[in-house]
């Protein structure tokens, strides 16, 4: 393949802003904010969780209190009715006044044990409120942190987004001035390559691979024409020449 060497040479200011363009996707996907983001997001999905069962336990407790509650108010209904009939005296049998009393003593017990359930359930919901509460703000607390970090992400995002816009632009324009079939050579090869294409041949060594050129291969790229487009013989690369390259 041939080419002006003015083509050649602007084939390095492409592949500069290629490798400039991959060092912004890099920077990108290495933002700090992504680890930070995504441990808080971690921290939030566990204290959702933490925050759900107390809720779940609170509601829960709140339907026992009102059960136990009731059983209370029920006991303590009958056991008033019982009383008003003891206090009437239209119970005039000792035996039935017997059984009554200890009817209105057994009620007793069963209300005082009713009315400690209900305190127990209440200490347990009170538990669960408190839980739940300290659970919120921690998870405003986490929240905020990650929307602060999520700004952060998005605007350091959106300047190298601005950049890497303006980068592909310059590119637009250089790589329209190259010749289709070099500049096809050119991506076909960075692609391959690990995006780099071509490499500048600088003090007999090519920039690409790092090798120096043996005798063999200096000689054969002395001999090439200007226009003639080399190749490095250990990576491949298109090998740009320039004054700097000690031939």
């Amino acid at each position: 393949m041939n080419a002006a060497p003015a083509d050649q040479i602007r084939l390095l200011d492409v592949q500069a802003l290629d490798v400039r363009l991959q060092q912004l996707a890099h920077k990108k996907k290495s933002l700090p904010e992504h680890a930070e983001i995504e441990s808080l997001t971690k921290d939030l999905t566990q204290l959702r969780d933490l925050h759900v069962a107390a809720t779940t336990e609170e509601s829960d407790c709140a339907r026992e209190q009102t059960k136990a509650e009731q059983d209370v108010d029920q006991v303590r209904q009958r056991a008033a009715r019982d009383q008003q009939r003891l206090d009437s005296g239209a119970v005039t049998s000792p035996k039935d006044l017997e059984n009554l009393q200890k009817e209105i003593a057994s009620l007793a017990k069963r209300q005082g044990d009713l009315e400690d359930v209900v305190l127990e359930v209440m200490e347990r919901r009170e538990s669960a409120q408190e839980r739940a509460g300290e659970l919120s703000e921690r998870l405003g607390s986490v929240q905020a942190k990650a929307d602060d970090a999520t700004a952060r992400r998005d605007r350091a995002a959106a300047e190298l987004d601005a950049e890497a816009a303006s980068i592909a632009k310059e590119r637009e324009v250089i790589a329209g001035t190259i010749p289709a079939d070099l500049l096809k050579l050119y991506d076909k090869l960075r692609e391959k390559e690990g995006g780099v294409g071509a490499a500048k041949l600088f003090q007999r060594r090519c920039e690409g691979c790092r090798l120096e050129l043996n005798i063999t291969e200096l000689n054969e790229v002395r001999a090439a024409a200007p226009e003639t487009v080399v190749r490095c013989e250990n990576c491949r690369r298109i090998l740009v020449r320039t004054a700097e390259s000690g031939l």
